[in-house]
């Protein structure tokens, strides 16, 4: 497994791990601690998440495809994501959630699919279904273990603390991803400038010249 995977990897543990603090007592932080919060309220909150991510997502991804500087749209699009929590730290309204969901659905838009994209080109060969599988089953059981302990630190510490714990884990993933920066666009370079010469190389042969 290559560095890029390790640290995209790492980097998407730290902010779904974080996430899974809050995401199943968000109700309850809406119903008992907002103006107008309401267990409908939640659902809508979620709803302007998910149609903003999935509205911004494919044509940001056609115009990511066309640029090989993705890695800094992914440091751009997670920390966004990492200010979501500090928002909710201060909210008092339900429309505060709101507008912290709408910024929550940009930042995973740009994030996803540059994370993807990045992802797909480093993956190693022969080894794709084993990376994918890794991935899905670190992540799932970090996000199944911060699930209670999120539930736990809001009922005996309190939702701010906890919030902050996201933010925090959140921004730890941004940083792990600026570490990877680097190598990524050198690999991408340098397969790119090997299939340059194996087209190159094609054209000559096709010639007779090779």
């Amino acid at each position: 497994m290559n560095r890029v995977i390790k640290t995209l990897m790492l980097s998407d543990i730290f902010i779904l791990t974080g996430f899974g603090l809050i995401d199943p007592i968000m109700a309850i932080f809406f119903k008992e601690y907002l103006i107008g919060g309401t267990v409908i309220a939640a659902g809508i909150a979620w709803a302007i998440f998910l149609t903003t991510k999935s509205i911004v997502q494919v044509p940001f991804s056609k115009y990511v495809d066309k640029h090989m500087k993705s890695m800094g749209w992914l440091i751009f699009g997670t920390f966004m994501i990492a200010l979501v929590p500090f928002i909710y730290i201060f909210s008092t309204h339900i429309w505060h959630i709101y507008v912290a969901q709408f910024i929550h659905g940009i930042g995973s838009a740009i994030a996803y699919s540059t994370w993807l994209g990045i992802w797909s080109r480093n993956l190693d060969k022969n080894q794709e279904s084993f990376e994918w599988s890794l991935y899905s089953t670190v992540s799932g059981i970090g996000t199944a273990i911060t699930a209670f302990c999120g539930a736990l630190i809001a009922q005996y510490v309190g939702f701010t603390y906890t919030f902050i714990m996201v933010g925090a884990l959140s921004l730890l993933g941004c940083v792990v991803l600026m570490f990877a920066e680097y190598k990524s666009e050198e690999i991408y370079k340098l397969n790119l400038r090997n299939y340059h010469k194996k087209l190159q190389k094609r054209h000559l042969f096709g010639k007779g010249i090779l």
